[in-house]
């Protein structure tokens, strides 16, 4: 896990500057506008290319906002969010079972395993706030072979407060208010919980 938050971390120190420079709201913005008849298939890209770029998620999630609107702009960040996810996920699940014990070692498969099986969606549900991690625990929950059911709801359940939130911020105009994090932080464990009071009704 340590390893792949450095291998992510290290395309945000290369090149995180001269993207967040090239790629601000209100360039973006400006392009999704003049492309907006395609442009959300734009941002979903870009949302899933942030598993191997350091692309700002959430100045794509905003000018998503700031071009469709809060219900349409969410829908769409919140499915780019949830596409990545699932292409990270397929990443660890890509290797297998005997590779993740080599790398891993046993004891730590297991552990792992067992962690993501009992815990693992609020991992995944509170990692989409933070930056790196989402890319690192969806690619551990494939590697782990965490429940695919379970680590897809879990997915919904935090990318669709951060969709939704960034594209509100997009649609007024301003960028990530600090008490957004928060926000995000606490949204996905509240859809989480209520969807598992559901799944038992």
């Amino acid at each position: 896990m340590l390893g792949l938050t450095v291998f992510f971390l290290g395309g945000w120190l290369l090149f995180g500057d001269t993207f967040e420079q090239t790629w601000s709201m209100e360039v973006l913005s400006e392009k999704f506008e003049a492309s907006r008849s395609w442009a959300w298939l734009a941002g979903i890209g870009l949302l899933v290319a942030d598993l191997l770029l350091p692309v700002p998620g959430t100045i794509v999630m905003s000018a998503l906002g700031a071009v469709y609107g809060v219900f349409v702009g969410g829908i769409v960040a919140t499915a780019g969010s949830v596409l990545a996810g699932i292409v990270g996920y397929g990443v660890g699940r890509f290797f297998d079972e005997g590779f993740a014990r080599k790398w891993l070692g046993s004891k730590d498969f297991e552990t792992g395993g067992s962690l993501f099986k009992r815990s693992g969606a609020w991992v995944v549900a509170a990692s989409r706030a933070v930056p790196i991690l989402p890319e690192v625990i969806t690619c551990m929950a494939g590697l782990l072979r965490m429940p695919f059911g379970k680590f897809v709801i879990a997915l919904v359940c935090g990318s669709m407060p951060m969709g939704f939130l960034f594209a509100w911020i997009g649609a007024l105009g301003k960028e990530n208010p600090e008490w957004g994090f928060g926000f995000s932080l606490v949204v996905p464990a509240i859809l989480w919980l209520g969807v598992s009071v559901i799944r038992k009704g």
